[in-house]
């Protein structure tokens, strides 16, 4: 029994047996989406303007928004010091959920893949000159930090093509220690509470230092073991090669040997009919 056709007159099954890899979809039987490429995987493209892109859009807008709260009236005003930290919580929740709805919902985009670290890194950047820019914060502790995470994200892109290092539980204790530190020196702060904040920053350089020391390590390891793979692998295909030539020239000296054996050598006491004429010519004589 043949498909029925579907609309534009396709039918519904190309190569297939007769609603073999069929799909329904709004009532209707459809056949799964054909990728351009042979290599990608079959899955229905993802719209640029998805609820994961639009909480990362929203993260890289706010960026500017609590720089300018923060600076209003010199920069030391409660009020929109406050303002200025609401904002930073808005789009550190905005970065707990992008990539999580992404992955549920399977709306990882590239657009995703590049705008999400670069607004991490420029929310957690901006908030740190500004704070050393107004004098709040040390400018050693924002020279360590931003140095750990732009290096990190240079080395991802060292070691990418070796494999990728999974996130660990201290780098998102890093970066959850750095987000409660960061907020609480937005706020004007006094008493035991400042004495807190300073505490809670000391925690966050520490574990920056140190989950930037292991990923550092991880990279050498990873980039050392897939160096030892593919030296590995050449010698392989190097001795696989050498095996090849040396059965190929065997081979061809035993079909040498073969055919030599099977060449007809020269009969003793073959005469020519030359000789044998003459020596018939000598006895007639």
């Amino acid at each position: 029994m043949t498909a029925a056709p579907l609309p534009g007159g396709r039918p519904a099954h190309h190569g297939r047996e007769p609603g073999e890899g069929l799909i329904e979809h709004a009532g209707h039987v459809v056949a799964p989406p054909v990728p351009d490429h042979l290599a990608d995987a079959t899955e229905p493209r993802v719209p640029l303007w998805n609820l994961a892109n639009i909480l990362t859009m929203a993260r890289l807008v706010l960026v500017p928004a609590c720089v300018v709260l923060l600076f209003q009236d010199g920069g030391h005003d409660p009020a929109w010091r406050s303002l200025a930290w609401a904002a930073f919580i808005v789009a550190m929740i905005t970065d707990l959920f992008d990539g999580e709805v992404a992955r549920r919902r399977h709306l990882v985009t590239d657009f995703g893949k590049i705008a999400d670290p670069i607004a991490d890194k420029a929310l957690m950047g901006a908030a740190l000159l500004s704070l050393s820019l107004l004098g709040d914060l040390p400018w050693w502790i924002t020279v360590v930090i931003l140095v750990r995470e732009l290096g990190i994200t240079a080395l991802r892109f060292w070691v990418i093509r070796h494999g990728v290092i999974p996130a660990s539980r201290g780098g998102k204790l890093k970066t959850l220690t750095q987000s409660v530190a960061v907020g609480m020196y937005l706020l004007v702060l006094t008493g035991p509470l400042a004495s807190a904040r300073a505490w809670a920053m000391a925690a966050a350089v520490l574990l920056t230092v140190v989950t930037g020391l292991d990923y550092v390590r991880q990279a050498v390891l990873l980039r050392s073991r897939a160096r030892r793979e593919a030296q590995a692998a050449l010698r392989a295909r190097a001795a696989g090669a050498a095996h090849a030539a040396d059965a190929g020239r065997r081979a061809r000296d035993a079909e040498a040997a073969a055919g030599a054996e099977d060449s007809p050598g020269p009969v003793a006491g073959n005469v020519s009919s030359t000789d044998a004429d003459a020596r018939h010519g000598r006895e007639d004589m």
